[in-house]
C-alpha cells in the first residue's frame, strides 16, 4: 500500500517538522518505508512551503508526491495551491482559523481543527504544527499514537518534549472527539 501526503503552509509554521515527524513515526516505530521531500520559498519565514511524505509497506521507488491521498493545509496560499490536487477519495485537513475553504470536491473526506488557536491557548503558538500532527494521527490512523509520541520524544530537546507532547495530545483528543461526534 502506498500513501502520498502533502503538508502545506508558510515558513515558520513547522510544516517541514510535521513531515519529518510523520516520516520518523512510520519508518522507525511502525516499521514501514517512508521518504520526505520539502520545498520552500527563498525567505526564511512567511513564504509558501510544503513537506511531502510518501509511505509504503514496501520500498518507496519514487520519493515525490504526484497526486496526494492526503493534504494538510495550514495557510490560505497553501490551500489555493494544493487543495484541489488530491485523489478523488482523499482526505483534506485544514487549520480552520487560517484557511477558508471552498466546497471540497465530491468524495473528499474533509476535517478541520483550530490548530493555531488551540496552540495559542496553551501559550505556545509555535506548537500549532504539533497540534495538527496529533489531529492528523487521530483522524487518519496512518501511524500509531505511540509511534507518533516516540517520534516527538526523539526529535526535541529535553526542555521541549513535554510542551510538544501536550500539543500532540490536544490535537489527538480533538480528532478523537470529532470522530465520535460523526
Amino acid at each position: 500500500m502506498l500513501t502520498e501526503i502533502r503538508i502545506t503552509g508558510f515558513g515558520g509554521q513547522g510544516v517541514i517538522r510535521f513531515g519529518y515527524l510523520l516520516g520518523k513515526a512510520v519508518s522507525i516505530y511502525d516499521g514501514k518505508q517512508a521518504t520526505m521531500t520539502q520545498s520552500f520559498g527563498p525567505e526564511a519565514r512567511g513564504s509558501a512551503c510544503s513537506s511531502q511524505v510518501v509511505i509504503s509497506d514496501d520500498r518507496v521507488l519514487y520519493p515525490y508526491v504526484t497526486t496526494p491521498h492526503m493534504v494538510v493545509v495550514m495557510s490560505q496560499e497553501g490551500y489555493a495551491k494544493h487543495a484541489n490536487n488530491i485523489t478523488g477519495d482523499g482526505t483534506l485537513i485544514i487549520d480552520e482559523d487560517l484557511v477558508k475553504p471552498d466546497q471540497p470536491k465530491k468524495g473528499i473526506k474533509f476535517f478541520a481543527i483550530p490548530a493555531t488557536r488551540l496552540a495559542e491557548e496553551m501559550g505556545a503558538k509555535i506548537a500549532a504544527n504539533i497540534v495538527m500532527f496529533g489531529f492528523f494521527t487521530a483522524i487518519t490512523n496512518l501511524t500509531m499514537e505511540e509511534s507518533a509520541r516516540k517520534a516527538i520524544q526523539a526529535s526535541f530537546s529535553e526542555r521541549l518534549i513535554e510542551l510538544n507532547l501536550k500539543a500532540f495530545d490536544k490535537g489527538f483528543q480533538y480528532g478523537k472527539n470529532l470522530l465520535k461526534a460523526v
